[in-house]
This record gives C-alpha cells, sequence and structure tokens, in this order.
C-alpha cells in the first residue's frame, strides 16, 4: 500500500511543535523566547504565559531553581551544553512532572553566546521504574535484617565471675546490611571458660547475611572440641575453603576462663582486641594474627597469644564499622576507640556496649554494620 506523498512532508516546525520531547529556547538569562506544543501539552502552560514573561529556571521546583543556579548555568557558560539533567518541571495545576533535560548553546558569527536550546523528555516512567528499584532494594534490606536477626539470635551465656555486653546496628545509610556476626557460649566441661567470637564476611545483602550463619555454626562446633584459638582458625579456614563460603571473611576468636582469667585469642585480618585493665590504659592487643580465611596465601599456622584478664579488666571486640569511617582514618577511629573505653570502662557490659557505638558510629552516620562485644571480669 503506498503512503500518499503529502503525510511524508512534514515541515520543519511541524517537526518542532509535535515532536515527542519538549523544546523551548531562552535568551542566556533563561527566559523564554520559543516553547513547541508538546511541552504546552506536558504542563497545561500557554506559550502566550510563557514567551518573554518567564524563564526556563522558574518553571522548576525551589530545588531545581538552585540546581541551576549553581550547576546548570555554570556548566552553560563553561562547556556550553549540559546533558540529562533530572529536573521536576511545575506544571500549570501545580502537580510535577519529572524530566530529563539537555541543552546547548547557540552563538553568533562572533562567537557570543545568544541562545540556549533546551530539549526536555518525560521521565515518569524512568522515575516510577527507579522508586520500584528503590522499593525492592528497601525491602530486600528489610529481609537480610531479619535474617540476621533469626541467625545471631540467643542469650548471651551467664558465667559467675563474668559480665558479658552486646551491642549490634545494621547500617542506615546504605541499601543493604553487610555480614557482620557474633556469638558467645560457655566451653568446657565445667563451662568454666566462655567462647566469643566476631565476624564480618565480604559482601551485603541477602547473601551476605545467609553467608555469615555458616562459618558462625561452624566456630562453635569446633570450639566444642577444645581446638585453642588458632589451631580453630586453622580448622575454619579448611572448612571454608572447602564449601567455598566466607572467602577473605574477617574473625576474632577468644576463650576466657572465668576462674583464673586467662585469655587465649586469635585474629583472622579481624581489627584488634581492644584490653582496658584497672590502673594502666586501654590498648590494643597486637598478637595471634594472621590473614583473613581462604586467604590466596595459605596459612599452615596460625598465631595465637595469650594474657591474664585482672579483676575489673574489660575486653572488647568489634567489627570495623565501628572505628572506620569515610570521613575519618581507621587510624583515627582505633585511637577514639581506646580514648572512648579509657572514659567509659566502669559502665555495665551491655551500658558500654551500647555507649561505645553510640559515641564512634552516631545513629543516622552508619554506612557499615556495628558489632560491640564486651566481657568485664568481676572485681575482687
Amino acid at each position: 500500500m503506498t503512503v500518499p506523498e503529502g503525510l511524508l512532508q512534514e515541515s520543519a516546525e511541524e517537526l518542532f511543535e509535535d515532536a515527542p520531547c519538549g523544546y523551548l529556547s531562552t535568551r542566556m538569562d533563561g527566559t523564554i523566547v520559543r516553547v513547541n506544543r508538546t511541552f504546552e501539552a506536558w504542563t497545561g502552560l500557554r506559550r502566550e504565559d510563557l514567551v518573554g514573561r518567564r524563564r526556563f529556571q522558574d518553571l522548576l521546583t525551589v530545588g531545581g531553581r538552585i540546581y541551576h543556579e549553581t550547576h546548570v548555568a555554570p556548566l552553560l557558560a563553561m562547556q556550553g551544553s549540559i546533558r540529562e539533567i533530572a529536573v521536576e518541571v511545575l506544571r500549570a495545576d501545580g502537580s510535577r512532572l519529572p524530566a530529563l533535560v539537555n541543552a546547548v548553546v547557540r552563538r553568533d558569527e562572533h562567537g557570543t553566546p545568544q541562545v540556549v536550546r533546551t530539549t526536555v523528555f518525560d521521565a515518569t516512567d524512568r522515575r516510577r521504574y527507579e522508586q520500584e528499584l528503590l522499593r525492592g532494594r528497601e525491602r530486600e534490606r528489610d529481609i537480610a535484617v531479619e535474617l540476621q536477626r533469626s541467625l545471631l539470635s540467643g542469650a548471651l551465656p551467664e558465667r559467675p565471675g563474668l559480665e558479658i555486653g552486646l551491642t549490634y546496628r545494621p547500617s542506615e545509610r546504605g541499601l543493604q546490611v553487610g555480614g557482620d556476626w557474633y556469638d558467645a557460649f560457655p566451653l568446657g566441661a565445667d563451662d568454666a571458660e566462655v567462647g566469643l567470637v566476631v565476624g564480618d564476611v565480604v559482601g551485603r545483602g541477602i547473601g551476605a547475611a545467609a553467608t555469615m550463619g555458616q562459618p558462625r555454626s561452624a566456630v562453635r562446633a569446633l570450639a566444642a572440641t577444645g581446638l585453642a584459638p588458632g589451631a580453630l582458625l586453622e580448622a575454619l579456614d579448611g572448612f571454608a575453603r572447602r564449601h567455598e563460603v566466607g572467602e577473605l571473611a574477617t574473625v576474632v576468636h577468644a576463650r576466657v576462663d572465668g576462674s583464673t582469667g586467662r585469655l587465649r585469642y586469635a585474629c583472622a585480618g579481624h581489627p584488634p582486641p581492644v584490653l582496658a585493665e584497672p590502673g594502666r590504659p586501654a590498648r590494643h592487643l597486637e598478637g595471634g594474627r594472621s590473614l583473613p580465611l581462604d586467604a590466596p596465601i595459605d596459612m599452615l599456622r596460625r598465631p595465637e597469644a595469650e594474657c591474664v584478664l585482672e579483676p575489673g579488666a574489660v575486653l572488647i571486640l568489634y567489627t570495623d564499622g565501628l572505628v572506620e569511617r569515610a570521613d575519618r582514618p581507621l587510624d583515627r577511629g582505633m585511637e577514639e576507640l581506646l580514648r572512648a573505653l579509657e572514659r567509659l570502662r566502669e559502665l555495665p557490659a551491655m551500658e558500654l556496649t551500647d555507649a561505645l557505638a553510640r559515641e564512634l558510629a552516631p545513629p543516622g552516620e552508619r554506612d557499615d554494620d556495628v558489632c560491640v562485644l564486651a566481657l568485664r571480669r568481676a572485681p575482687c
């Protein structure tokens, strides 16, 4: 079937007026000098109310006008064009049209800027897609948080001469929680010892939350066999490699005897424990360190270290979310932890962990999960 010749011939004016996007021409100060029918139809604004009367930036929301002043106008002046700037155009009825804007500066024969030609694309569908994507992520985060809570639930052990406190907070700024985990459990034939563990698996979201449950369960099972901390991490390393879980995960494991205060510990790539003893400054325990689990370099032996917790001493295990932030170097965060512990060390264990988390990782500023586990040996 032949299409009539007349239907194939469209004037440049028709193409301009009925294009599938809004077209505007403005002076350099933004005053509108020309606008097409598409823009009129989308916004309900009539050209007689726009041409010579309004500036393009006047049609934007308050935030859009500020952004135009601080970013769009300077970019046009410096580079002569902008692409895919997201704004919201206010329609005649007060509703908002999500839009993507392109603009280019046209100059005269002397190179003097004369006109800005602006193209406006309806981004309603894109905005709806982005919102659905965000809702799908906010939902995934909720599932991951609930999964973490179910895997990390359980009462802390109570042993004579020992007091244990715990604070765990999922990330707030990120769309997905991380893989921080912890555990505390009785050990030994007479349950005189307590096992403590804090770890962090690589990744975020549901996958990380599910993965962290496997090494956590493995630590409990291995600790029940009587393995010392260094040997336990060696066995855990083999578990991670065989089952392909926890690659490059970091772990700190400690065993504490409540009757003697003997502490044995080992760290696989994890931030060092912190110890505060009566009459001595708080310090990092730097011994027993090795690479993260299932690292590319094989670890034949994983070292451990030991010391004695004096009566009244406080031991802190934690994840890097407590001490590391984008606006604070890790070294500074670790120093701040020591100073905070000096001030707060006399608090009950549960109050102590809450106070440390609140001070070093304030609410509203956490990009990562935060886990703080405290053990205090009772004073004489």
